[in-house]
């Protein structure tokens, strides 16, 4: 798959939230639109970060996804950070075809978790 095919709407695993993948520069980076906590409460801060000054920031349009390069036909080395834990991970997104990638984010390698995203057209 070419390196912009990760670039749409995309649906999380657990269909419980809607990333925005665009081009930035020579990376890639993500935006959350809209979760489960942000349906039922538009105003949702990032009360969960690690960082006390970053608690009061909206989680509606946070870019959640950001510094990955582009190698080998999958964008590596980039960060994810989750709001649910306040956690960043190391990441890499891989698209697997026109409709779903896979995101891998990792504490720590071995210790990684795996999600299928579907696209939203």
């Amino acid at each position: 798959m070419p390196a912009d095919a990760a670039v749409g709407r995309w649906q999380t695993e657990n269909r419980h939230g809607v990333v925005e993948i665009a081009r930035c520069g020579s990376s890639i980076c993500g935006t959350l639109l809209s979760s489960d906590g942000l349906r039922a409460n538009p105003q949702l801060r990032d009360e969960k970060n690690k960082d006390a000054q970053l608690r009061s920031r909206p989680l509606k349009d946070l870019r959640i996804l950001q510094g990955f390069q582009w190698k080998s036909g999958s964008w590596s080395g980039g960060t994810i950070y989750n709001a649910e834990d306040g956690g960043t991970y190391g990441a890499t997104v891989t698209v697997i075809d026109s409709d779903h990638l896979r995101l891998k984010g990792c504490i720590v390698w071995p210790l990684c978790k795996t999600q299928t995203w579907i696209r939203l057209r």
